[in-house]
């Protein structure tokens, strides 16, 4: 790795922010011969940019030994993240190469079909007269042979061993901050009817401990070994046998990988297990054994610190990584989650150049949205909502609802206050297709979303205020977690909510001349920063620092819905118009408070008008999406 030419390699004619000193200051971290640098930089900062800088550092082959690894690979785990770079003039370097789900067979009668169930995979021996103009082999040999060759996360993960995808100089991971997460997402091992071709035909023991599992999962894996061998013996296959032998051999590995990191004694991986109940006796021909009071249900092997796997996956595949984010928020932790020594690893720390006025945080709490409090929670929140709708009538939001029942419940409670028109939300089928038809519309709406706190550019008036309705706490029923409780990691919990809530924060503010207002409605937000206060980054600590209960007008449901009702104090209203003491705090600030709120509150007047054209960027995707 060549260091000395990071400034060379900036792909645009200038920089901006922050930016040239990020650049001296990576430059400078590996030539200290550090082996990983990790970049945090907040949002805005030009994360991509840098990635490209950072890459065009490897090692060239004119100044390489034959032996030498060469190039660099850009990956992230979030697929809308790489269409931008895919979409970006300034980074038309960068080769991408998708799964080969992601391309159509070119074949005259097969238009319409993915190349993962072309005929060269339907028929033995099938000798395809185009493939040097198939879409997909041309960009794999593309993006084999080019200096920087980009991908997800996810692929990059799969192509491990692979003889096209060999190990390069240097490896930069884009939104690395959930690398350890991702990791075990990925090694975990899902058996059930959906994940299992013939789980029906199964006989799945009660599972008590992992080594049943292990042994389960031995005898599982020769069962799928034989019907995969049985389909591989004919000479075609219909697309549903050809998706039936991709998932065998997927679910093989899965089930070799686990046994054999199991029966390890040098692994480092903690392996635990879930299991649901049977399916009823009754629905089965095959549970009406007296032998089968013993059956159990589907089964999750959930592996914690995978250190293991991700050797295999990601650090034997570079020389030098560069991992970039805004929230990797304590160094020793992220290395100790994800098996880096954290003698060889430097932090890297980027300053955040949006002026803190442009990205208020606002105090708008109403109690805490644990399950238990919930019922009584969510209706103050609704009434917040509709009060922050009325302080931004003519301006677009989002809300943060975390899960499908808070947004149900919320949208039934808007549309009862008569604001349903301003609110829209998404499905879980038609999630992407949803956003992008609320980011286009010129409309003033509200989107009421799930798992939307990353990954989503609202830049200008796309979005103009977020309210964030939960904090973002991991699931304590998850084994994984439990686990960790059980532990005493608090510290990992409050950590993992709090980079969460970071990331939140950054999807309605995304240049240096954009704004935009966060709003936290529930009080365990509160509490969470002071838990995690030694982990947030200075920039969002003066966030914190300055936060401030706004001045929102009364409940006045028709002044939320814009246009000529949309004035302060209007009294044609639906439903009740006034707050009690008990449903908000904020309608009784004093006159000594008002003055310090008004005097942070963002500038009303300096907002710019509403946009028309709304976005057309890249949907949110999964971020597993692989083949």
């Amino acid at each position: 790795m060549n260091t000395e030419r990071i400034f060379e390699e900036f792909p645009a004619p200038s920089y901006r922010g922050a930016q040239e000193t990020a650049l001296r200051d990576i430059r400078d971290a590996f030539a200290a011969d550090n082996d990983v640098v990790l970049v945090r930089a907040p949002t805005g900062s030009g994360k991509s940019l840098l990635a490209r800088a950072i890459a065009g550092c490897a090692l060239k082959i004119d100044d390489a030994e034959p032996s030498e690894p060469t190039g660099a690979y850009y990956t992230t785990p979030q697929v809308s993240q790489l269409d931008d770079v895919a979409g970006d003039d300034l980074l038309s370097d960068l080769n991408v190469i998708r799964g080969k789900s992601n391309y159509t067979c070119i074949l005259p009668n097969e238009l319409d079909t993915p190349v993962n169930q072309a005929p060269c995979v339907r028929e033995s021996g099938y000798d395809c007269s185009v493939q040097h103009r198939c879409p997909y082999f041309s960009d794999r040999a593309i993006a084999s042979n080019r200096e920087i060759a980009a991908m997800t996360l996810a692929y990059f993960m799969q192509t491990a061993g692979s003889e096209v995808f060999r190990k390069r100089d240097v490896v930069v991971i884009d939104e690395a901050h959930g690398l350890a997460e991702w990791a075990e997402m990925y090694a975990t091992i899902q058996l059930g009817p959906r994940t299992v071709p013939f789980w029906d035909e199964l006989r799945v023991p009660a599972v008590e401990g992992v080594e049943r599992a292990a042994r389960y999962a031995e005898n599982l894996s020769q069962v799928c070994t034989r019907r995969k061998d049985d389909l591989l013996a004919q000479e075609r296959l219909t697309p549903a046998d050809v998706r039936e032998r991709d998932r065998l051999q997927e679910l093989i590995g899965e089930l070799d990988w686990f046994v054999s990191d199991y029966r390890d004694p040098q692994s480092p991986t903690t392996w635990l297990v879930d299991q649901s109940e049977p399916a009823d006796a009754n629905s089965s021909g095959d549970y009406e054994d007296e032998d089968d009071v013993d059956l159990g249900g589907p089964l999750t092997i959930k592996p914690m610190n995978p250190e293991r796997y991700l050797h295999h996956t990601v650090w034997d595949r570079g020389n030098k990584f560069a991992l970039l984010s805004a929230t990797i928020l304590n160094k020793e932790a992220f290395c100790g989650q994800v098996g880096l020594d954290p003698a060889n690893v430097t932090l890297v720390d980027v300053p955040h150049t949006f002026p803190v006025e442009n990205r208020p945080l606002y105090d708008v709490t109403q109690g805490k949205m644990t399950f238990e409090h919930r019922d009584e929670t969510i209706p103050k929140i609704a009434r917040t909502i509709v009060r922050i709708m009325q302080e931004h009538p003519d301006e677009k939001g989002l809300i943060h609802a975390h899960s499908y029942d808070i947004q149900e419940r919320l949208a039934d409670l808007l549309r009862d206050f008569g604001v349903g028109d301003r609110v829209r939300a998404h499905t879980r089928e038609d999630r992407d297709a949803d956003l992008e038809a609320w980011k286009a519309s010129p409309d003033p709406d509200v989107f009421l979303s799930v798992k939307m706190e990353e990954a989503l550019d609202l830049k200008g008036d796309l979005a103009r205020w977020q309210v964030i309705c939960k904090a973002p706490f991991l699931n304590t029923r998850d084994s994984r977690v439990a686990h960790r409780l059980e532990e005493g990691q608090w510290a990992w919990y409050f950590r993992s909510a709090l980079r969460t809530v970071i990331q939140g924060c950054g999807r309605v503010v995304r240049a240096p001349d954009d704004y935009g207002a966060t709003y936290l409605a529930d009080s365990s937000l509160l509490d969470m920063f002071e838990r995690a206060r030694s982990d947030m980054p200075d920039w969002f600590a003066e966030q914190v620092d300055l936060m401030s209960e706004p001045d929102l007008p009364e409940f006045q449901p028709r002044a939320a819905l814009g246009g000529d009702g949309s004035s302060r104090g209007s009294s044609a209203g639906t439903g009740d118009t006034t707050d009690t003491a008990s449903q908000s705090r904020n309608d009784d600030s004093s006159g000594e408070n008002e003055g310090q709120n008004q005097q942070r509150r963002y500038s009303r007047t300096s907002r710019r008008s509403r946009s028309k054209s709304g976005s057309r960027d890249s949907p949110l995707a999964d971020v597993w999406d692989t083949d």
